[in-house]
């Protein structure tokens, strides 16, 4: 396991719901006896918090902020197709060992869809940083030739970040002439993943996958719920880290 990646998960775990709400009440709860207004305050805070970023018409807004329009490809906009891995499911029963999760298999499922529609070669990318057997970039060429029938051509396997994912890829595509790539990831992640690629010299046609169309607004929409919490919680995950790379810049 990278200690830097640890490390990087460790802090923004402080800086993320649920932890970050959790710790404000919890200061809340400490000031009462205290200084009772401010603590209550800050329970309220909390509460409200946590409530908000758990009503789907929040946590969508939130994703929605960081979509890019979808763009309709024809298969001459770019040479090669770049697809970013989205994590693993270490030392899984089922299969026999680390397996992509549920964001790689929606990734590589898109894809493989424009890789058979545009005949482009594909390239996939992703490390092992929480350690493992396999590294992300393994798993998805085995998956993508086994399932869905689809060949790769470049393997980038020492990623533990999305900077990395774009620094090292570009090293294998312009080794072979490739410079305009379509980059497939979620549509929430282009935001942050298309500018590290561009800085190093390629030049990105977002191929985002997680566009939805617009759908009647129910009473359910401001119902909280742990599923629109954990797209709260991807959504201030990425502005965190769009603001992280910029300072490091």
């Amino acid at each position: 396991m990278s200690l830097s990646w640890l490390v990087t998960n460790f802090v923004a775990a402080f800086l993320l719901p649920p932890l970050n709400l959790l710790l404000l009440g919890g200061l809340g709860l400490w000031l009462l006896k205290r200084r009772r207004v401010l603590g209550k305050s800050l329970i309220g805070l909390s509460l409200g918090g946590l409530w908000v970023l758990s009503t789907p018409i929040v946590a969508d807004a939130l994703l929605d902020s960081l979509k890019p329009p979808p763009v309709a490809l024809t298969g001459n906009e770019a040479e090669a197709i770049v697809i970013l891995g989205g994590g693993r499911n270490k030392a899984s029963l089922e299969y026999g060992g680390d397996t992509l999760n549920r964001f790689s298999v929606e990734r590589l499922r898109y894809g493989a869809k424009l890789a058979r529609e545009l005949h482009k070669p594909v390239l996939v990318t992703g490390g092992a940083p929480d350690g493992g057997a396999l590294s992300e970039g393994e798993i998805m060429r085995a998956a993508l030739q086994d399932e869905f029938g689809v060949d790769v051509k470049w393997v980038e396997t020492r990623s533990l970040n999305t900077r990395e994912n774009a620094r090292f890829s570009a090293a294998l595509l312009t080794r072979d002439g490739i410079r305009r790539i379509y980059l497939v990831t979620h549509a929430w992640h282009l935001k942050r993943a298309v500018p590290e690629f561009q800085a190093v010299g390629l030049e990105v046609v977002p191929a985002g996958t997680g566009h939805f169309l617009d759908t009647e607004t129910t009473p359910l929409d401001y119902l909280p719920n742990g599923k629109a919490l954990e797209r709260s919680y991807f959504a201030l995950h990425e502005w965190i880290g769009l603001a992280w790379y910029r300072i490091r810049n």
